[in-house]
């Protein structure tokens, strides 16, 4: 099994009550893939910041081609890219301040987590963000 953060159910779910804005960092245009899943998220009421520079629009919003792109504020800054590929992404959400980092299931890399630390931004990493919501709220 790969490295799980450390937070509580609780922590989670406080999380996830408390965000309201997620900028989406690989957002999918295919329904079939996990990172198009913000769907659901999106009908719970979050406002999905889609990021994607391949595709002109996701769930109804315009694309943006980099997390820099957001003028908004964003709570979480979700990313869907593999964690040899996460370092550069995490640096660029760094940048818009966010209260959170969450890296998908599957993703961790040990140098972005240090990295968002050191900026006292929280991570939380190789969670699914749709299924910790499920698991917690439905």
């Amino acid at each position: 099994m790969e490295k799980l953060d450390a937070h509580t159910d609780n922590q989670i779910r406080d999380i996830l009550s408390s965000s309201k804005t997620i900028a989406v960092v690989g957002i999918s245009t295919n329904p079939e893939k996990p990172a198009h899943y913000s769907k659901y998220l999106q009908s719970k009421g979050y406002d999905i910041i889609p990021i994607n520079p391949n595709a002109e629009q996701i769930l109804g919003k315009q694309c943006l081609k980099d997390v820099k792109d957001v003028k908004e504020a964003i709570d979480v800054v979700q990313i869907f890219r593999p964690s040899d590929q996460v370092l550069p992404f995490v640096k660029n959400a760094l940048l818009k301040n966010p209260k959170m980092i969450w890296l998908q299931k599957g993703i961790h890399n040990a140098q972005a987590e240090e990295l968002a630390l050191e900026k006292g931004i929280d991570i939380v990493f190789n969670r699914c963000m749709f299924e910790e919501h499920r698991r917690l709220f439905d």
